[in-house]
């Protein structure tokens, strides 16, 4: 079987991992049962070793996806040639309360003939741990269990199964208005066939997995344009959320590729600090506060285990534990060849000064859009802040997580000025005991350090590094952050530098390689999705609303069939890598917000 394209899936889950199902009825990837557990199914990153479930007709016919409105529960269509089926997908939602764990992790295909008579193949072959340890696999009358060192799963099947290479098989005919369910569960006991005894029926399941999102979605506050597409980012940001930590994940997955058949291939089912601000600020305008909470406190619990210099780690695993590796698995080929395929990610030990003003704009967003920050979480922060003085003059390795080096990143320098200035303004606002002078003799300099050795007089750009001449589109975010007016002269013109030299059409390179600071990897990406919504925000505050509302809608139109977005874009506007990505949805939400409300009022309001 061949790849399919990254954008060509469609995705499921319990919020504590998620399963993804292509447009031909396959599970090709599904980390089972956590989001960063290793692989079940893992066809995604190598179709001949990686593990599949599928089920779908034979032979081909024309495939459709859609999801049940206002849910994550997903229906493929087979329009064949005797008929139309349909495979409905979806997990049930076991606990979604803070330390909270599921006991019982499902995934339920109900499959269905709803015109003809429908041939359909069932295949199911898993691959335990990334494909790297034996199982044994026994037929029951109620289906099948799998076994390996460290997970046992069970396949209920209303129909016979026969082995085949680890795997199971099956073909079976449904006639229209029939309608069977398969059930794939974790078990904790092997002692029986009575293990395979399902909690409820499908139809329960289906109904009350339904409700649950809608109710979660009911929440929303946002009623304005684009409300389809904001919704659908919106239960995609809820997917990525593991339910007992309040954390989300960057991604779902590992090593697609930003550019095929390259070296480009990243870790991303983890928690990025950096992704904090964003992603608080996109819940809470859309309404969703207990989310917003709970991933607070998640940030909370990380300022009170600092690294021994009053550090953070970059990123986490999604229970707060800390990554300390990144390896390869060598034995799979990759996403079409791309490789290498990793699991973990050595980002982790990097210096990147601009997350704590990421995560200080966030303490600020949630202190006066939520709920006012406790003294013990103060006092944490301000332990940061003082880092953040001793070190913001430092080089990094900056946003795009460079493995060339070190430099003297602008987008880092403006985030410690963001992380400086919001620490000033919650202190003053709630009277927190602060080392005030200090701190604003140190976010002025940050500034007019930035102001000198950040903007290129030649170029009449703010650039990426300081004595650089290459754009970035980081710059992108200075009047977001507040740091400089929309329509100051300086802006302006770098936005007018960006469209010109690192947009194509509505889609935004972060930078350009052949001028950027060596950035340590080989080969060429796309155009990253979360700046090109980044450029519609500067637009839209800028007050130039027609062209921001014009690249908004091209770049609506680059989405997946579902509505999804990958970390980039190719030149071609297919998705790559890692799908879907929480920080391309938030970038969206946002975009979105600000812009509908710039034209409902013709004119963009003071924050």
């Amino acid at each position: 079987m061949a790849y399919k394209p990254i954008g060509d899936y469609g995705v499921i889950g319990d919020l504590h991992t998620v399963a993804l199902v292509g447009k031909d009825g396959s599970i090709d990837w599904c980390c089972f049962p956590h989001f960063d557990s290793p692989s079940l199914f893992g066809a995604l990153l190598d179709d001949r070793r990686g593990g599949r479930f599928r089920i779908a007709p034979p032979d081909d016919g024309k495939r459709q996806q859609l999801y049940l409105p206002e849910t994550n529960v997903l229906l493929t269509r087979f329009l064949h040639h005797d008929g139309v089926g349909e495979v409905t997908d979806f997990m049930p939602i076991e606990g979604d309360e803070p330390g909270v764990h599921a006991t019982r992790h499902q995934i339920i295909r109900m499959v269905k003939v709803v015109r003809g008579k429908i041939r359909f193949r069932l295949e199911c072959h898993p691959a335990f741990n990334f494909g790297r340890d034996d199982h044994r696999v026994a037929t029951l009358q109620a289906g099948a269990i799998f076994r390996s060192a460290s997970l046992t799963i069970g396949l209920v099947s209303p129909v016979p199964l026969t082995t085949r290479q680890g795997g199971v098989e099956a073909e079976f005919v449904l006639e229209e208005g029939q309608q069977i369910t398969f059930v794939l569960v974790q078990l904790e006991s092997e002692t029986s066939e009575s293990v395979l005894d399902v909690p409820q029926t499908a139809e329960t399941a289906l109904r009350e997995t339904v409700a649950y999102w809608r109710k979660w979605l009911s929440q929303c506050r946002y009623t304005g344009r684009w409300r389809e597409m904001v919704q659908r980012s919106a239960l995609t940001l809820k997917l990525l959320t593991y339910a007992p930590t309040g954390a989300i994940v960057a991604a779902p997955t590992t090593s697609l590729p930003e550019s095929l058949g390259g070296e480009r291939n990243w870790d991303y089912r983890y928690t990025w600090i950096r992704d904090a601000a964003f992603t608080l600020y996109a819940l809470l305008r859309l309404g969703f506060s207990k989310e917003a909470g709970r991933f607070m406190q998640w940030l909370e619990a990380r300022c009170h285990d600092l690294n021994r210099d009053c550090s953070l780690q970059v990123l986490y695993g999604i229970d707060g534990r800390r990554i300390t590796q990144e390896d390869i698995l060598s034995h799979w080929e990759g996403y079409q060849g791309s490789s290498p395929v990793r699991i973990g990610n050595g980002a982790a030990s990097q210096r990147q000064l601009d997350m704590y003003g990421a995560l200080m704009d966030a303490a600020y967003l949630y202190n006066k859009h939520g709920s006012p920050i406790s003294y013990d979480s103060w006092m944490g922060l301000t332990r940061l802040l003082d880092y953040v003085c001793a070190n913001w003059d430092k080089p990094d390795e900056g946003i795009w997580e460079v493995r060339g080096g070190q430099r003297q990143f602008v987008y880092s320098k403006v985030m410690c000025w963001v992380a400086l200035d919001r620490g000033i303004r919650l202190a003053d606002k709630r009277g927190f005991p602060a080392d005030r002078a200090k701190w604003i003799d140190v976010r002025d300099r940050i500034y007019r350090d930035v102001m000198h050795y950040g903007w290129d007089h030649e170029r009449r750009s703010f650039v990426q590094e300081y004595g650089g001449h290459a754009l970035d589109a980081s710059a992108l975010i200075l009047p977001l952050v507040f740091f400089l007016s929309p329509t100051d002269p300086r802006m302006q013109s770098t936005i007018k530098q960006i469209i010109s030299d690192l947009a194509s059409d509505a889609l935004v390179f972060r930078y350009l390689q052949e001028e950027a600071a060596p950035d340590g990897l080989s080969g060429q990406e796309g155009t990253f999705t979360l700046c090109s919504f980044w450029l519609v925000e500067a637009l839209t505050r800028a007050g130039r609303l027609e062209e921001a509302r014009l690249i908004f809608e091209k770049i609506l139109s680059y989405a997946s069939h579902l509505g999804l977005y990958a970390e980039e874009l190719s030149l071609t506007g297919e998705q790559l890598g890692n799908f879907p990505q929480a920080f391309a949805h938030i970038g969206l939400i946002s975009a979105a917000y600000n812009l509908d409300r710039a034209l409902g009022s013709q004119r963009f309001p003071a924050a």
